[in-house]
This record gives structure tokens, C-alpha cells and sequence, in this order.
């Protein structure tokens, strides 16, 4: 007899009932158990971390689902550069649930990190605002989609250091709508050194933003031996 909705993981292939069967779900990536809550750097208090401390970035905090290795980089591949939208509704679940487990407190709006008209004529859509959407309407949060724009076309922020990432981001993001007072959620994809999307929260700041919460599918850490200094 044929089962009627039978899915298969996306990840392993045997049949399952959600997206992903119950042993690939269960060995996803964790993120360390103590980190900083504004960036997620580990720390072994779960205090705020160095960097933070000593040059605070724009945003609160940073709340991501998983870390940023294998499988789930796939997934934002596949998503991001081979057009897999079907992965955009399964991460954002990954945030959904890890959001529900350990927060409580709602943001006023979602805004989702914009990406500038010549890369997104290239790639088709912008990932983010797949992600954004999902979220939006399953949490019952406003979504501001077009409320800002990345105005400054530059290279992609892989490979480059922390500085040149910093450099390379300067000014590139615009953003019209009074946000006085407001809890923004700005969503992206990853976050690598937090550089971009501190450079977004800057300027929801300077809009009047009392809070602002990163809420991103993934973070990328290194190896737990190659733990040192870093800067945002």
C-alpha cells in the first residue's frame, strides 16, 4: 500500500516524515553550549566576549539555529547558488525552533538583509528575504521587505579578512523608514565576523532603533582548537 505524503529527507534520501529523517535531524551542527550572547563567539563563561566588550557592535544580540558547517552549509548552497527554494521554508524552521526553545521575547519587525539590484538580477531572488518571509508569517511578525537597500555594489565578503570585510562593507546600505523605539529582527542567511550585518544595524540605529536582534540560520566558528581573538 502506497503512504500518501511520504516525504524523503532532503538530506539522506529514506523516507521520513518531516523534512529531514530523525537521525539526520538529531546530528545537525550545534553551536557551543556557552557563547557571547551578542555574537556567539565561545566563551567559556557565557559572558560577553572581548571583542564585544571592547568595541560593542550596533546590534543586541545574535540568535543563530545552527553552526555553519556541514550539512547546513550544503543547505544555504544549494539554496543561495543552485536555486533550491524548497530549503528556504526548512531553515527557516531550524531557526523557528530554535527561537521557541530558548526565547521569549518578540521583536516589533523583521527586516531582511537587502542585496544589491545587480547581484540580485544575478541571482534570481534574495535569499534572506526567502528565509524572511517563512518567519514572518509563522511567528505573526511584520515584515518590512523593501524598507532598506543595499546601495554600494561590492565584491563578496568570503576570503576577506575581518578588516577588509569592514572596508569593503562602508556605506553600503540605506534605509528610509522611522523605526523609533522598535525591536528590529534583521535576517540573513550566515554570519561570518558580524561585519555586514553591523554595518546594516548602524543604520537602523540612526533610524531609531531601540533594539536590534540578528536572527541568522548559521553561524560559522572555528574548530574548537583554533579559538582565539577576533573582531567583528
Amino acid at each position: 500500500m502506497q503512504i500518501l505524503n511520504q516525504k524523503n529527507c532532503v538530506l539522506c534520501a529514506i523516507p521520513a516524515k518531516q523534512d529531514l529523517c530523525e537521525p539526520c535531524y538529531n546530528h545537525l551542527p550545534q553551536l557551543p553550549l556557552n557563547h557571547c550572547p551578542i555574537c556567539l563567539w565561545p566563551v567559556p563563561t557565557a559572558e560577553i566576549c572581548g571583542a564585544c566588550l571592547i568595541k560593542p557592535p550596533a546590534f543586541t544580540r545574535t540568535i543563530a539555529a545552527l553552526r555553519y558547517t556541514f550539512p547546513v552549509d550544503a543547505m544555504i548552497h544549494a539554496l543561495k547558488y543552485q536555486t533550491d527554494l524548497a530549503i528556504a521554508p526548512i531553515l527557516a524552521n531550524f531557526f523557528i525552533t530554535r527561537f521557541k526553545a530558548t526565547e521569549k521575547r518578540i521583536p516589533d519587525v523583521i527586516i531582511p538583509m537587502p542585496l544589491h539590484p545587480i547581484r540580485l538580477r544575478e541571482r534570481g531572488f534574495n535569499q534572506a528575504m526567502e528565509i524572511s518571509r517563512y518567519i514572518s508569517k509563522h511567528m505573526r511578525i511584520v515584515l518590512l521587505p523593501d524598507s532598506c537597500q543595499r546601495i554600494k555594489h561590492t565584491p563578496p565578503q568570503t576570503g576577506l579578512a575581518w578588516k577588509d570585510r569592514q572596508k569593503n562593507i562602508r556605506k553600503a546600505f540605506s534605509c528610509s523608514i522611522n523605526l523609533s523605539g522598535k525591536h528590529v529582527a534583521l535576517i540573513d542567511d550566515v554570519m561570518t565576523t558580524g561585519a555586514t550585518l553591523n554595518e546594516l544595524a548602524k543604520i537602523l540605529r540612526k533610524q531609531g532603533a531601540a533594539e536590534i536582534s540578528n536572527w541568522v540560520i548559521a553561524r560559522t566558528l572555528p574548530e574548537i582548537n583554533q579559538i582565539g581573538s577576533h573582531r567583528l
